[in-house]
């Protein structure tokens, strides 16, 4: 069943109404949110299946001068709720008026009157409202007022405790692509357009599309094995560095760099989403372009290799 994406909370269809709803962030979409929907939908299989959610993630609103931290931007988002079979995704515009509703607003105006909900999930630390003044308890109490049922959900944990964005970000920060897969349910990928370069990757003899990492999380600089999608929705294998080029200029923005194995098609303007495997190596400044055009060389020799070999495993 196709997913539909609101993004009007005022302005919701009838037949978007009576659902039951999952309420939070969702960065990421990582297993922990696979949990709390799976089991709202266990809970009520006969209403149709929803998250509510707001863009842009409130941090940006209220700390803009923090570094990007997104693992997922609201089309990714909506394509991951999509796969877990959410058919309703309300997207809030969360912005300064929004963020000034008080709790009780938001459970009467927006949850109960705008949009319909039946039945809503949360995990035990779900807070809302202006200042976060909303708990979990009296979003109980006032829900079960207006006749919607609340599901407190248990977080997803396993040995090193619940799983959360937060931790995600941890270990791509740390240069664990390979975990944090695992606690998403999927390779970590970014999404971007492929915009002009220096050109110099194909005066290296290795192309590149060039993607900035925007509001994206920056893992840690280094070359990575990629899976590339391009926008006709085929996928190449490839390698990636992401980081700053100290070898070529002494850049202060990091970019992505991802060199398709085997391509040559033009993609400047397209988007494309590079999914992040391994980390080959950290970045590092060589001493002349020729060393640094040998050990290009050897990175694809070995991000092909291990991209054959994950395949073969799988």
């Amino acid at each position: 069943m196709r997913a539909h994406l609101y993004t009007d909370w005022r302005s919701i269809p009838s037949e978007a109404r009576g659902a039951a709803a999952a309420l939070g962030n969702f960065d990421g979409v990582h297993l922990g949110h696979a949990h709390l929907v799976h089991t709202l939908h266990l809970s009520e299989p006969d209403k149709p299946l929803a998250v509510v959610t707001f863009e842009p993630h409130p941090r940006e609103l209220f700390r803009p001068e923090d570094p990007p931290f997104r693992l997922t931007l609201a089309d990714e988002r909506f394509a991951a709720l999509a796969a877990l079979g959410v058919q309703h995704v309300f997207q809030i515009a969360f912005d300064e008026d929004f963020s000034r509703m008080p709790a009780e607003r938001f459970i009467d105006d927006v949850l109960h009157d705008a949009l319909g909900v039946k039945h809503i999930a949360c995990g035990h630390d779900f807070a809302f409202g202006y200042r976060r003044g909303g708990t979990t308890s009296f979003l109980a109490e006032r829900a079960s007022e207006l006749g919607i049922g609340v599901s407190l959900v248990p977080a997803l944990a396993d040995a090193d405790g619940p799983y959360s964005s937060t931790r995600i970000r941890r270990l791509l920060q740390d240069g664990y692509p390979e975990r944090a897969a695992n606690e998403l349910g999927r390779p970590w990928s970014i999404r971007g357009e492929v915009c002009h370069g220096d050109k110099r990757g194909r005066l290296l003899g290795f192309p590149t599309a060039n993607v900035h990492l925007g509001r994206h999380l920056e893992p840690a600089r280094g070359v990575y094995t990629t899976t590339v999608r391009l926008p006709d929705g085929r996928t190449r294998d490839g390698v990636a560095n992401i980081g700053r080029r100290p070898t070529i200029v002494d850049g202060s923005e990091s970019r992505m760099e991802v060199h398709i194995f085997d391509f040559s098609e033009d993609l400047y303007g397209q988007t494309i989403s590079v999914a992040l495997h391994d980390l080959l190596r950290p970045e590092k400044k060589f001493e002349s372009l020729d060393a640094l055009k040998q050990q290009i060389a050897t990175d694809t020799q070995q991000a092909r290799l291990l991209l054959q070999n994950r395949r073969n495993s799988q």
